[in-house]
């Protein structure tokens, strides 16, 4: 699942972006309510990739994000990456909640005029085989996000098994084209239904991809009424090798948030 979860704020109209603009800046008695309904989606999932969670600061209560929905949605394993943060008052940060253990965690900065935009990258293993797990958050520019995009397909291109999840702020188009351009193949799940804004969606932003070799089983844009972003899920198959060699399939439902 991959879920832009807006720092817990529960956004219904673009007039909330003016009325509920405060929240992005101080503490609110809403938000723990928030977070507790979003960890009670997220608690059905294996992996899940979250943006736009706070690392701890003011308008947080000086509560990591990441670790409070872990724990309240019974994930053993979460990482955290802060990103930017504001004099104290925010932590913009990516996530990853995952009920398997990581045998490696990267943080990598994504290029940017501005900076403040990074990728998590976690490495799962199952049967002795490697998925490669990508969490981000790109830019609303176009040059730049071409430039993230560029340097997250150079991330993947030799990993034998990956997924990408996050909020591209950009059609699913730009993606094939900038993968397309360093011969990386992916396809893409939810291609059907838009993701924001959550009361009237018309763009989707929200995107998981996947190397070509893996198969997709499911996937769905969840019809959750928290954030301005509706999370997306997917479920896969992984390839790996049982102790006698022989080939068989591990099932992996994938959870990214935003």
């Amino acid at each position: 699942m991959s879920y832009n979860v807006q720092v817990g704020i529960d956004s219904a109209s673009y007039g909330d972006y003016i009325t509920q603009s405060w929240r992005h800046l101080l503490p609110d008695s809403k938000r723990a309510v928030n977070l507790a309904r979003i960890a009670s989606w997220l608690s059905e999932f294996d992996v899940v990739a979250l943006q736009e969670v706070d690392a701890g600061s003011l308008r947080s209560g000086f509560i990591n994000q990441v670790n409070y929905l872990a724990d309240l949605a019974g994930f053993p394993h979460c990482h955290q990456q802060q990103n930017r943060r504001v004099a104290g008052i925010a932590a913009h940060s990516n996530g990853i909640l995952s009920k398997y253990a990581s045998t490696q965690v990267i943080h990598h900065k994504l290029p940017s005029r501005i900076p403040g935009r990074g990728a998590l990258e976690l490495t799962l293993e199952s049967g002795g085989v490697e998925l490669l797990i990508v969490s981000v958050h790109l830019s609303l520019s176009h040059r730049a996000r071409c430039l993230q995009l560029e340097y997250i397909a150079q991330l993947v291109k030799n990993a034998p098994h990956f997924v990408l999840m996050g909020d591209m702020n950009c059609p699913p188009s730009v993606v094939a084209k900038e993968f397309a351009k360093l011969g990386v193949k992916v396809k893409q799940g939810n291609k059907t239904r838009p993701t924001f804004p959550r009361w009237k969606p018309r763009h989707s932003y929200d995107q998981i991809w996947v190397s070509e070799d893996l198969k997709i089983l499911g996937g769905e844009v969840l019809n959750y009424g928290v954030s301005d972003h509706l999370p997306i899920s997917l479920e896969i198959e992984i390839p790996s090798w049982n102790e006698q060699d022989s080939y068989r399939k591990d099932a992996l439902c994938s959870a990214i948030g935003y």
